[in-house]
């Protein structure tokens, strides 16, 4: 994987836990074994494509529309639960009625 990919995704799963308090370039460098500077270019990128955020005190964290990627993933699994226990319902139920007779 490229190396700039690999560093943004790295600071989206660092910031993963810190939505409302934030972290800064220096921790997540840290967890990485990586260079603030580096990460700086990372968390530029994923500013600019608005899926990070710099909080008013200073420190980063994943921003609103990181978060509604995240809700329509839920959604979605929602959605598909649903549907398997609906179509598992069905089952049960015909199952029922050809073995009661």
């Amino acid at each position: 994987m490229d190396n700039s990919i690999s560093s943004a995704v790295r600071v989206l799963k660092a910031v993963k836990g810190y939505t409302l308090t934030g972290i800064s370039n220096s921790a997540i460098a840290s967890l990485f074994n990586d260079t603030p500077p580096n990460l700086s270019r990372a968390l530029k990128t994923l500013i600019d494509e608005g899926l990070v955020v710099k909080l008013d005190n200073g420190l980063f964290a994943h921003s609103i529309e990181m978060l509604r990627i995240a809700q329509a993933h839920a959604e979605h699994i929602n959605t598909i639960q649903d549907r398997i226990t609906a179509t598992n319902s069905k089952r049960r139920v015909k199952s029922l009625y050809f073995n009661a007779g």
